[in-house]
């Protein structure tokens, strides 16, 4: 009973977390943001920030939540526990102290039995090493060394790793650095975290079965970089996901950005590119003036997303005002991003010894 009127908190300020965007209420929901409200009260059971961001452009808020649902809360046969070790891992390499907090927390919850701990540590390593990204999409010179997948768990597990950089991302943009309101006391993570996570954890118990929800979105063919997502239930969902993510793309940011961004992308060794934003300016010199604001989002949000701020971010409005574009452009540039990361995985892990099963 003594953590009901923390829990009643908690729904409370999940929306108060979030950062240069007004989200949708959910008394003030209707059609998919109301439908996504409701499946995260019953299945995540928490208003989950990560996802109410995406409130203002009701499609990228279903494509967040049915990524999120079928690559980390339906077990699968990899099982939650590891999955939510790969986000850790995941959330730790793109610097995103939000996310690293809520599935931390998530993890030492799950985490009860000490022997597991050396199983755990080896797939850290594996998501760390796996995801680095080679220039020239190779395998980053490692010639499928460190944990091997066991058979029928890489498709799963690479789903949470581009989830994850996809995450990691739009949350390091529009959320702060620990899931607690504004001017919340920092003592007070230390209470809630573990409560947090025993919600997160009951919600898992009320979680449906696979696929449940890919009719918030038009079915959408699979493009080559996603044949990693080897179920149905996957593969609709990134489908999906990726369909309506680019279509923002294509509505939000500029072709020569999107055309900037991807040969960015193609070239990245998984890197980060420094504290100096000098690369920005240089990258963007290009393009005309009216695109260059476009761009300076794009690109950070892809490769260093915790260099965008309010300034990069009140550029785009100047021509953009509301919330459509920023978060059109923060999305697609996120997802371009975390799609890079899979594809890399997914040549990496088809070059491996024979998994073990």
């Amino acid at each position: 009973m003594a953590a009901h009127p923390l829990r009643a908190a908690l729904r409370g300020s999940s929306l108060g977390q979030i950062l240069h965007l007004t989200p949708v209420r959910p008394q003030d929901a209707t059609g998919q943001v109301a439908q996504v409200y409701r499946a995260m009260e019953r299945e995540f059971g928490v208003v989950a920030p990560p996802v109410a961001l995406h409130s203002p452009v009701a499609p990228l808020m279903a494509a967040s939540w049915l990524v999120l649902r079928e690559a980390l809360l339906i077990p699968g046969t990899a099982g939650r526990t590891v999955k939510e070790t790969v986000a850790t891992a995941v959330s730790r390499t793109n610097t995103c102290p939000y996310c690293v907090t809520v599935h931390g927390a998530m993890l030492r919850a799950l985490q009860a039995a000490p022997a597991a701990t050396g199983a755990l540590e080896a797939w850290a390593d594996w998501t760390r090493s796996a995801q680095d990204v080679a220039a020239e999409g190779g395998l980053d010179g490692q010639d499928g060394a460190g944990w091997p997948v066991p058979a029928g768990q890489a498709g799963e597990l690479i789903a949470v790793v581009v989830l994850f950089h996809y995450l990691n991302r739009v949350v390091n943009v529009f959320l702060g650095e620990a899931p607690m309101p504004p001017g919340a006391p920092s003592g007070a993570l230390a209470v809630v975290g573990p409560v947090l996570a025993r919600i997160i954890r009951s919600g898992a118990r009320r979680t449906g079965g696979p696929g449940e929800y890919l009719e918030l979105l038009p079915a959408a063919e699979l493009p080559g970089d996603l044949a990693w997502a080897d179920t149905p239930a996957l593969a609709g969902a990134f489908a999906r996901a990726a369909a309506a993510m680019e279509e923002a793309g294509m509505r939000w940011v500029p072709d020569r950005v999107r055309a900037l961004v991807t040969r960015r992308l193609a070239a990245w060794d998984g890197s980060g590119p420094g504290l100096s934003r000098s690369w920005v300016a240089e990258a963007t010199a290009g393009l005309p003036e009216e695109e260059r604001a476009a761009g300076r989002l794009a690109l950070l949000t892809a490769l260093a997303s915790y260099q965008v701020d309010a300034t990069t971010l009140a550029d785009v409005r100047a021509d953009h005002p509301g919330d459509e574009a920023v978060l059109g452009v923060a999305s697609w540039a996120a997802m371009a991003a975390a799609r890079r990361v899979g594809r890399a995985m997914a040549d990496r892990e088809a070059t491996r010894t024979p998994p073990v099963g």
